[in-house]
C-alpha cells in the first residue's frame, strides 16, 4: 500500500514538471518514458529487465525524435497554407 501511494505521489510530481516543457521536450520524455517501461517489463520476461529497459530507452527516444519533428513539419505546412489562403483575394461569383 505505502509503495502504491509513493508510485502515485512520483508520478504526480512527474507530471507537473512537465508544465513549462515545450511540445518537444513532452513528446520525447512520454516517449522515452513510455517504451523505457515497456521495454522493461519484455526484457524481465526474457530474463534482463535492465537491457530491455535501455533498448527500450533508446527506440523511444529516437522514435518520439521523429514523431516530433514529423508534427512540427506538419503544422509549418499548415500555417504556410492558412498564410497563402489568407492573402488570396477571395474569388466569388
Amino acid at each position: 500500500m505505502k509503495r502504491r501511494i509513493g508510485l502515485s505521489i512520483g508520478l504526480a510530481l512527474i507530471i507537473s514538471g512537465c508544465a513549462n516543457m515545450t511540445p518537444t521536450q513532452q513528446r520525447v520524455l512520454s516517449g522515452t518514458a513510455g517504451t523505457t517501461a515497456a521495454g522493461a517489463a519484455i526484457g524481465a520476461i526474457a530474463g534482463n529487465a535492465g537491457m530491455g529497459a535501455a533498448i527500450g530507452a533508446g527506440a523511444g527516444l529516437v522514435g518520439s525524435y521523429l514523431y516530433d519533428r514529423h508534427k512540427q513539419a506538419e503544422q509549418r505546412a499548415y500555417q504556410q497554407g492558412y498564410q497563402q489562403g489568407r492573402q488570396q483575394p477571395p474569388s466569388g461569383p
